[in-house]
């Protein structure tokens, strides 16, 4: 069964730094696109970085320059890199797998900045 683990959320200051992870297991990830979603309560889920199997990444306008998505085939992970957090970066994170008509998602995990 494939599953994805989200961790690394937590509460930061304004400014601060957080990594966020993803453990896949269950499946053979490296050729499935890799995404990094966030929903605030009472919106639409947002995508805010995708690595595709090659490495090819792209971005929301308003994370560009402060967040960095990567992934390591090799042990099943996704990362996402965050800096120069705001307090609308606030949100749960949730990380996506994605391959043709298959998409498998986390449980998320909460990020909140705030002072």
């Amino acid at each position: 069964q494939r599953q994805l683990v989200e961790s690394g959320g937590g509460l930061v200051q304004p400014g601060g730094s957080l990594t966020l992870s993803c453990a896949a297991s269950g499946g053979i990830f490296s050729i499935y696109a890799m995404n990094w979603y966030r929903q605030v309560a009472g919106k639409e889920r947002e995508l805010v970085a995708s690595i595709t199997s090659g490495g090819r990444t792209n971005y929301a306008d308003s994370v560009k320059g402060r967040f960095t998505i990567s992934r390591n085939n090799a042990k099943n992970m996704v990362y996402l890199q965050m800096n120069s957090l705001k307090a609308e970066d606030t949100a749960v994170y949730y990380c996506n797998a994605k391959l043709d008509n298959r998409a498998y998602w986390g449980q998320g995990t909460q990020v909140t900045v705030s002072s």
